[in-house]
């Protein structure tokens, strides 16, 4: 049997509750329903359950054994069970284990922060003022959302990234640069992913210097061959996953772009969040609460999506990041052993920060007839003089969560709001490394026990890899050098020629 039986008994019982009526007959769930850890305050009053369901939920929780499964990831046993590796992460940041693998990848971790303690020094000491990033996906989506985060005024480096291989993206970057002031870092786990191959020999034919060309890689022949010498190569692991990666070497550009010294005040916070989720009691566990709090919408509530909605301009990225680490980790249909899942695995995950959402989406989750569970997230201190929109920013935050889970009667349907529209408000006393490295290790470890749930790995990502497959067969073709089979297929390629 499902260890999320029994869920829907619970949902068609409150099927005709509201989250208005729920806190209205237990007040007392505003402060019940809400856990801190340090300088991270989380408030579930807001989502469609009750104390019965919370019951239920940690009941799953302790049967699906989700304190073991903590405990088996911090220790490094292999449970990426189809690829058969060990996910070690939290080695990055901090002594989560004293298991002899954990402690071995510890030892490899803090000896690649010195090496990157030393290139970061070394290019300050120079005459560089601007890093060239280069990677994609989990190389990319990390560094640039805390380097976009916790960038400070007056920074010793301008950090830009590339991405895209879409040639746009390198030329709009590049054009506003002197490659005789500036410095570039090729990251790519295996040094085989096209995109940023193409791209870092676009900026390495810029530079026009190898002396200031990076690299981080598992691969050290391949980043030879590139140009690359061991002297400016850091490592990465089969035992960190792209995704999970920038607490790594990968966050060399973050360490340029805030220091060394915040960078490393990033990995505390993690660890910090590491500690809190292995040894927290479940009903006090943060990790284990939002991710039961997501199972509930998907499996009871059955919701489609998922909105976070940082109200803070630094945490612009954060809904980009979360898309690849919550979807590429919980998007599977089958079981770790093969076998199909019958229960609804992740929602689309999809955001943007607020205010500005509210102007452009808002509409849709205030009276659209589908429900989306949000995430907000708020930051209690300003770290700008402007008083007044700091209160402004922090009014709408509240007066959102309560709208949407309130509503408004009206008698005209045009401008009744229906409410009953679940959201979890996230609060930061402050945006500083600490802070955010245990906002981002929350979700981590959020996506890791909604997959024990599931029965699914949240480690592999086979499903990135088919298009690509297809693309490279398809490249030839596009150069004039080869047919295709798939007639849709030939169709297009006739039409591209045609019109380039």
């Amino acid at each position: 049997m499902s260890p999320l039986a029994g869920l829907d008994a619970h949902a068609q019982r409150l099927a005709g509750s509201s989250i208005a009526g729920l806190v209205e007959t237990d007040p007392a769930r505003a402060r019940d329903f809400a856990l801190r850890v340090g300088p991270l305050y989380a408030n579930f009053s807001r989502q469609r359950y009750d104390r019965a369901v919370l019951d239920a939920l940690f009941g799953i929780a302790g049967r699906a054994g989700l304190a073991g499964a903590m405990r088996r990831q911090l220790d490094g046993e292999a449970i990426n069970s189809t690829e058969g590796r060990a996910v070690l992460h939290t080695a990055l940041r901090g002594e989560a284990s004293g298991a002899p693998v954990a402690r071995d990848a510890r030892a490899q971790a803090v000896a690649a922060q010195a090496r990157m303690r030393a290139l970061v020094a070394g290019l300050e000491a120079g005459d560089v003022t601007d890093i060239v990033s280069i990677g994609i996906g989990g190389s990319d989506l990390g560094p640039r959302l805390v380097a976009d985060a916790l960038s400070l005024p007056g920074a010793r480096f301008r950090v830009h990234f590339v991405s895209n291989v879409d040639g746009n993206a390198a030329q709009r970057v590049l054009a506003a640069l002197d490659p005789k002031r500036s410095a570039a870092i090729v990251i790519s786990k295996t040094f085989g992913t096209q995109e940023t191959l193409l791209n870092g020999g676009i900026v390495r034919d810029w530079l026009g210097d190898d002396s200031r060309l990076y690299a981080v890689s598992t691969n050290a022949q391949r980043v030879a061959d590139f140009g690359i010498p061991a002297e400016r190569t850091l490592p990465m692991w089969d035992w960190v996953g792209g995704r999970y990666s920038l607490w790594s070497a990968v966050g060399f550009p973050i360490a340029l772009a805030i220091g060394m010294e915040r960078f490393l005040q990033l990995l505390d916070g993690a660890a910090a969040m590491d500690a809190h989720a292995a040894d927290a009691p479940l009903r006090e566990n943060l990790a284990a609460w939002h991710a039961l709090t997501a199972v509930w919408n998907r499996n009871a509530l059955h919701a489609a999506t998922q909105a976070v909605l940082p109200y803070d301009e630094r945490l612009r990225l954060l809904p980009n990041y979360l898309q690849q680490l919550v979807m590429e980790s919980l998007g599977k249909s089958v079981h770790v052993d093969g076998s199909a899942v019958a229960a609804e695995t992740v929602p689309v995950w999809w955001g943007g920060a607020g205010t500005d959402t509210q102007h452009s989406f808002f509409q849709a989750l205030h009276q659209g007839t589908q429900a989306v569970p949000a995430d907000f997230i708020g930051v209690l201190q300003a770290d700008h003089p402007y008083t007044q929109n700091h209160q402004a920013l922090l009014a709408n935050l509240l007066a959102q969560t309560e709208a949407l889970a309130n509503g408004q009667a009206s008698d005209d349907p045009h401008r009744r709001y229906p409410g009953n529209r679940p959201s979890t408000l996230l609060l930061l006393d402050a945006l500083t490394p600490q802070s955010l490295g245990m906002l981002i290790a929350l979700y981590e470890h959020s996506v890791y026990l909604q997959s024990v749930l599931w029965g699914i790995n949240a480690f592999d990502q086979f499903g990135v890899e088919l298009g690509k497959q297809v693309a490279n067969r398809l490249l030839p073709a596009l150069q004039g050098e080869g047919e295709v089979d798939d007639a849709v297929t030939r169709e297009l390629l006739r039409e591209f020629n045609a019109r380039r």
